[in-house]
């Protein structure tokens, strides 16, 4: 049974879908690629699940959590599963390009493929696909708007610790 639930964040509007027991799914409303509930899922505002979602994105807003500690589910290809998992060693504070993306699977000549992947994330924020920048330091595609991306990556970097 698939389970959502809306949420608000200081960027706006969030959609939680969940499985059993894992999150799968974290959409901004009216970003590329969002889910849209069915008539099938069921909303679910009382799920602890959630509840401990709405806290730890609370926590990442607030400067206060660099890393995420939930169940997750993002379903896709083995390819594009194997993407959100290299997303998921990007420290906090820290971006990656496409290509060094791409270079860190194996695969160097795949970097269209991995940007494609990264763009059909279907967990934002938690799976950090915002930290993955262009080639020459531009910020490029972002499902949820490149002023969304802007704006996380300026939160992590003024929570990434200083080196000295």
């Amino acid at each position: 049974m698939k389970r959502h639930r809306y949420v608000d964040s200081p960027l706006g509007r969030i959609l939680l879908t969940a499985d059993a027991a894992s999150l799968d799914g974290l959409y901004f409303v009216g970003q590329k690629c969002e889910a849209v509930p069915r008539s099938d899922w069921t909303e679910d505002p009382s799920c602890a699940l959630f509840a401990q979602v709405e806290v730890q994105l609370a926590e990442y807003f607030a400067g206060e959590r660099t890393r995420f500690d939930l169940p997750l589910a993002p379903a896709g290809t083995p390819f594009q599963e194997s993407v959100w998992r290299a997303l998921g060693t990007i420290p906090c504070g820290t971006t990656v390009t496409y290509g060094g993306l791409a270079e860190s699977l194996g695969t160097p000549r795949s970097v269209r493929a991995a940007a494609a992947a990264v763009g059909r994330n279907p967990i934002s924020i938690i799976v950090p696909c915002h930290r993955v920048i262009g080639r020459d330091g531009s910020l490029t595609g972002y499902a949820g708007g490149l002023d969304r991306k802007r704006a996380l990556l300026g939160l992590e970097a003024a929570q990434a610790p200083l080196l000295v």
